[in-house]
């Protein structure tokens, strides 16, 4: 089994506003340690034979600063993770494949944190090994420690076993749920969509071309990438092609993990201080705990007030309630419209 690590860098990280602007992604960025969660990721991904990261052409001039050893494929692009992953996909296979052995992709997002290095690479090859040996789409699913409306959940089905791996036949994909939803699902056992997959080319492009990316699988197969990204809508590939394919696994990722997608994941990253405050940066409070602190090297003071997200980056300062963290997306789309972003 030949496999190849596909780490997409494409996207910005609105949510993380004011750190992640249009021409800074979150990847580029030390969020929650020293070295940038793209760094980070890529460090990760040895256990794979080929490492790729995937990006939009405005990004691709700082990929080596961040991942000099990894091949970079430019998506002609940005359409989410649906028509990227299958742009991607295509090209690996075309480069890549070796007849005497099956590839593998697994595909992983730049800005997770991961909490034991060696328990995500045993996990991702023992994924990988699902999906080359059962034929199977597989996600990895992560346990859930609380009831999350921020992420998607997978319901597992019937149990299987593939050179010694355990999986699951994933029954059902959940969207983001509602407080009460959530919590019924982590009673029943569901798992979170970590957004981290593995595939064969081969099975994950016929998934493709049955559902809405079919127009860019033709097109890439006639050499026209850029027609069909053109004929495809912005769309994941959670929506577009698993939650409608056939023969889908899900293998359990049972290591320490975290999408840092908004700023109060930071409370769940960084050691606390007695207050329960946590900080990237120098800070002074009086009568205040349970914040979230976050600067570029600007002193930040707070007096009186609790569970707020505190995040001050070049000229822009960001004040949110941690439990409304999810909520900068709208700021920023308001911040777009006037092309302040």
């Amino acid at each position: 089994m030949k496999t190849v690590a596909l780490v997409l860098a494409g996207g910005i990280g609105s949510r993380l506003y004011p750190a992640s602007r249009s021409d800074r992604p979150k990847q580029f960025l030390p969020i929650g340690g020293n070295r940038s969660l793209l760094a980070r990721t890529v460090d990760r991904a040895d256990f794979a034979d080929e490492t790729v990261v995937a990006t939009r052409p405005r990004f691709a001039d700082e990929i080596d600063e961040h991942a000099p050893d990894a091949d970079v494929l430019v998506e002609p692009a940005g359409k989410d993770t649906g028509p990227a992953l299958t742009y991607a996909t295509h090209r690996i296979r075309e480069t890549y494949r070796d007849s005497e052995e099956p590839l593998v992709i697994v595909a992983l997002p730049s800005d997770h944190h991961v909490g034991d290095d060696a328990a995500f690479r045993e996990t991702m090859v023992d994924g990988a090994r699902v999906a080359a040996e059962t034929d199977r789409l597989v996600t990895f699913g992560v346990t859930p420690d609380r009831p999350e409306t921020g992420y998607g959940y997978v319901e597992p089905g019937a149990a299987g076993d593939a050179a010694g791996v355990e999986f699951h036949e994933v029954a059902k994909f959940h969207e983001k749920p509602a407080a009460e939803t959530a919590r019924a699902y982590v009673d029943a056992g569901y798992r979170w969509n970590s957004g981290m997959f593995a595939w064969t080319p081969e099975r994950f492009l016929d998934a493709a071309a049955d559902s809405s990316l079919a127009p860019l699988v033709d097109a890439l197969a006639a050499g026209d990438p850029d027609s069909g990204f053109d004929a495809v809508d912005p769309v994941s590939v959670d929506y577009a092609v698993f939650e409608g394919a056939e023969r889908v696994a899900v293998v359990d990722a049972d290591f320490a993990w975290d999408d840092l997608g908004s700023w109060d994941a930071l409370d769940r990253v960084l050691a606390p201080d007695d207050d329960g405050t946590v900080a990237i940066g120098e800070y002074a409070a009086v009568d205040a705990a349970d914040n979230v602190i976050a600067s570029d090297g600007k002193h930040v003071s707070l007096v009186g007030v609790s569970g707020l997200a505190v995040v001050a980056y070049d000229d822009r300062v960001l004040v949110v309630p941690k439990d409304d963290a999810q909520r900068v997306r709208e700021l920023v789309s308001l911040l777009a419209d006037h092309d302040a972003f």
